[in-house]
């Protein structure tokens, strides 16, 4: 007897004698000669009826399961008598695994994200947060279906790093030394001493490692997880986060734009082909404009336009946003909303940033003003992916880091990829979470990762 998994038996076309699932309790009432089940086994978002005889020999035991109980049913595939579903499965043998006592916390009613956040590790169990992480699955399947198809590599940047990309400094330190040593807690922790000799940190980016095999390999990509230590306690930023990082040999910014916009709709594209029935329950509960954005974006064609006119544009509009907009700031979320569902109503391109505002490693532009940056912001969601052509001239490139006074003996590698057939490349970040936050309508972060790290939580 093969063991089947629930969304295969649910799309069955013909009755089957013999079936074996494993899952878990959902509901169970009772009859007079039966007790029905609701089975769950987290391979769709649908249950199956069990229909449990009387005339099993432990009846007794099967109607006092639980919700919460995993158990393990045979029986035969039959047409349902009742509404609601296609199929059920008429039980000859049930098997309680695991017990979950009536203190089982995910009882038959509606629980707030904020409570599920507290049990983060039970939570994958309703229908809401099964239905991401089935969503998370497959994207990131397409993902990676989508770089091979296009002839990328897969690249795994290191975790630990001696080197700050954004050269923001908001980095984890990692380190060996008994930090509880009174003697230590005194002075400073020496480096030098330490696992690697030198300071290290979790990685805030894959992207300069991914560079050097761009300039190897032609067209690379790195997916995985990066670290910011970053004092943020908002519905949009994590600590640990996913990163999506191609690197383009021989491209430029307009080459980088077309790439990110064909990502974006690839994606979007295949979670509605895939996941449709997941997708439903978050256009029909969680966002009701969900199915209308989506469509909206693949089908729109992506404005593009630079810093300045943005800038612009924003300060015309007489809106009174809440950050002041001047020439030289960082757009805030509010801009970016307004930018894409107000005034174009549609996603926006952003490009040519002041170099005052973006790391080193972007290309300074002719006017010697800005780099050649670009953001993808899009309706419900703002910014989703970051980007750059990188600046591949030795000299400009040592300049910008002496500008922002960076120690340039810690990026002597980087440099020297400059110095030995260097090339012009382009490359950009797509935050995973928050393309989980655009095809799903969820608004924190924290509910699209199994198991969110911010700060004062590091649970689970």
């Amino acid at each position: 007897m093969n063991r089947s998994k629930i969304h295969r038996l649910l799309q069955s076309k013909n009755p089957l004698e013999q079936v074996l699932i494993n899952g878990w309790v959902r509901t169970r009432r009772n009859s007079k000669d039966f007790s029905f089940i609701e089975v769950n086994d987290g391979s769709c978002l649908k249950n199956i009826q069990i229909i449990a005889p009387s005339s099993l020999p432990n009846y007794g035991d099967i109607q006092r399961i639980t919700t919460g109980s995993s158990v393990s049913i045979a029986g035969s595939l039959v047409p349902s008598q009742g509404k609601g579903q296609s199929w059920e499965i008429v039980a000859t043998q049930i098997s309680v695994i695991g017990p979950a006592p009536e203190t089982f916390p995910l009882q038959k009613k509606r629980h707030s994200d904020e409570f599920l956040r507290t049990i983060a590790h039970l939570r994958p169990r309703t229908n809401k947060y099964s239905a991401v992480f089935r969503i998370r699955s497959e994207l990131s399947y397409a993902i990676h279906t989508f770089f091979r198809d296009r002839g990328f590599r897969y690249i795994h940047s290191p975790i630990i790093t001696g080197s700050d990309c954004e050269g923001a400094g908001e980095m984890f330190r990692v380190t060996t030394l008994d930090i509880h040593n009174p003697s230590l807690r005194e002075k400073k922790l020496n480096a030098e001493q330490d696992f690697f000799g030198k300071e290290a940190s979790l990685t805030v980016s894959g992207q300069l490692s991914a560079e050097m095999f761009a300039l190897a390999l032609g067209d690379v990509y790195t997916f995985g997880p990066t670290f910011r230590a970053e004092n943020s306690n908002t519905r949009r930023h994590a600590a640990e986060f996913w990163m999506i990082e191609p690197e383009m040999a021989f491209c430029d910014l307009a080459g980088n734009m077309n790439l990110g916009e064909e990502l974006l709709r690839y994606l979007i594209h295949h979670v509605l082909r895939e996941c449709p029935e997941d997708m439903a329950l978050f256009g029909n509960f969680v966002d009701k404009t969900l199915m209308d954005t989506l469509h909206h974006i693949v089908s729109s064609e992506f404005v593009r336009l630079s810093y300045s006119e943005a800038v612009e544009i924003l300060k015309k509009s007489k809106v009174s946003f809440e950050y002041p907009v001047n020439y030289g700031i960082d757009l805030q979320s509010e801009h970016e909303k307004f930018l894409t569902e107000t005034h174009f109503k549609k996603p926006v391109i952003l490009h040519d940033y002041p170099k005052t505002i973006k790391p080193f490693y972007m290309r300074l532009n002719a006017d010697q003003q800005t780099v050649a940056a670009m953001d993808i912001l899009v309706p419900g969601i703002g910014e989703i992916v970051g980007g750059s052509q990188r600046e591949e001239r030795l000299e400009v490139l040592e300049n910008r880091m002496d500008e922002m006074g960076l120690f340039k003996e810690n990026y002597w590698w980087y440099i020297d990829s400059r110095r030995y057939g260097s090339a012009p490349h382009s490359g950009f970040g797509m935050g995973f979470e928050r393309l989980i936050m655009m095809v799903t309508g969820i608004s924190n972060i924290r509910d699209v990762i199994p198991f969110p790290r911010t700060p004062g939580n590091i649970d689970f």
